[in-house]
């Protein structure tokens, strides 16, 4: 198989392992779970995060379907409009509602990732077009990171060693192309942080002492 199928299935593996960490975990708090309850993320509830990762897995499998049309689909035919409101109109949901939506959304979209021939490219909801081979390991992007905004107790420490490693690639290099001079390293303070801290100084998600934000995300 060619590398970049090796990396496909690398990155469909990690996707659907960071989805049944996150539905083993809300299964195991489904009684105890309040929805309403403030997460980590500013003037977001629990059921605001939940309804994000639910309905941005269904725009990721709306990609998929447009692509087999031969067409450069979008994520929300709405733009970020249509997001916000879709977010809104489902974070009241109880927790039984949440987990079953979002179960029934990972079932679909894994549906796409088994069926999908991976050629064409879609919108995302920023407006970046991208490959669909790169939506797999933005999947794991947007599950992890968001599993710890939920504040259900995973935290940074808990991600894959995996996903950790690709993400601080990826996020390391972004930072120093955008720094004025392009390719400035990354300040000793987050060199010699570990990993775990890194990626959450990286992704505003954390702070490390004598830094100010990233500001990469």
């Amino acid at each position: 198989m060619p590398a970049d199928g090796r990396d496909l299935d690398r990155d469909v593996e990690l996707a659907a392992g960071a989805h049944q960490q996150l539905l083993a975990a809300l299964d195991a708090q489904r009684d105890d779970l309040e929805v309403r309850a403030t997460s980590a993320l500013p003037e977001w509830s629990v059921g605001h995060v939940l309804a994000h990762i639910t309905n941005s897995g269904d725009g990721h499998a709306r990609l998929f379907v447009a692509a087999a049309r031969g067409e450069v689909g979008d994520q929300y035919p709405g733009g970020l409009d249509q997001r916000t409101v879709e977010i809104e109109e489902a974070a009241g949901r109880s927790a039984e509602e949440h987990i079953d939506a979002l179960r029934r959304s990972v079932w679909h979209l894994e549906s796409m990732w088994a069926a999908s021939s991976w050629e064409g490219r879609g919108r995302l909801s920023h407006g970046a077009e991208v490959s669909l081979r790169d939506l797999p390991f933005l999947r794991s992007r947007e599950v992890l990171l968001h599993h710890v905004d939920l504040d259900i107790g995973f935290g940074f420490d808990d991600l894959p060693s995996l996903y950790i490693r690709l993400e601080l690639a990826r996020l390391e290099m972004l930072w120093k192309a955008r720094q004025p001079m392009g390719m400035t390293a990354i300040p000793a303070a987050a060199r010699q942080a570990p990993p775990p801290e890194r990626l959450a100084w990286l992704t505003g998600r954390g702070e490390i002492d004598g830094l100010g934000p990233a500001d990469v995300f």
